[in-house]
């Protein structure tokens, strides 16, 4: 499953609706993309996205938010000798979410604690939350004008390319003072 969804069992009964096999016929779309999703391998395609521009080097550490919470795919990234550090609990929490304690939840939020691995978790911040707030609330790019993953793809590249040549415009103008 993608590391944007927590997990579920889609034959849980519930009251209203009393499933969700019931609530959704089987040749809904929303069965397709579960299934999609959950064999997407993310990890991979970030690896063939940082081939694609010349990174041959693996990445010794990565970080993400709680949201990116996702155990195989974190195991994957780590199998290939890169240290994940992603908090399991979103900052908003006090204390941990019901369920997630023992095992890897509790070895994480240990690495955290520590000065070395909350250091570099506290690095992301700086570096990775301005470009979003940038993209997000001065350009107002907030969502995709295209449909389709591959679109989608050419989008970002276009936002990402004109973010990338706006730092070197402004960079340049600096010294200038214009």
């Amino acid at each position: 499953m993608s590391q944007n969804f927590i997990g579920c069992d889609r034959d849980q009964v519930l009251l209203m609706p009393p499933s969700l096999r019931e609530w959704l016929p089987e040749g809904h779309l929303a069965w397709f993309v579960l299934a999609a999703v959950e064999e997407m391998d993310l990890s991979s395609a970030a690896r063939k996205e940082l081939e694609r521009v010349g990174v041959t080097d693996t990445p010794r550490v990565v970080v993400a938010d709680a949201g990116y919470w996702h155990q195989e795919q974190m195991e994957s990234v780590v199998g290939r000798g890169t240290q994940v550090l992603i908090p399991p609990d979103a900052l908003k929490r006090k204390g941990a979410r019901p369920g997630w304690d023992g095992g890897l939840y509790a070895f994480m939020r240990r690495v955290l604690d520590t000065d070395h691995g909350g250091g570099l978790y506290r690095k992301r911040q700086g570096m990775i939350e301005p470009v979003f707030a940038d993209t997000k609330f001065n350009r107002r790019i907030d969502r995709f004008q295209r449909r389709g993953r591959s679109a989608c793809r050419s989008e970002w590249r276009l936002i990402t390319a004109t973010h990338n040549l706006l730092k070197l415009y402004r960079h340049q103008m600096a010294p200038a003072g214009i």
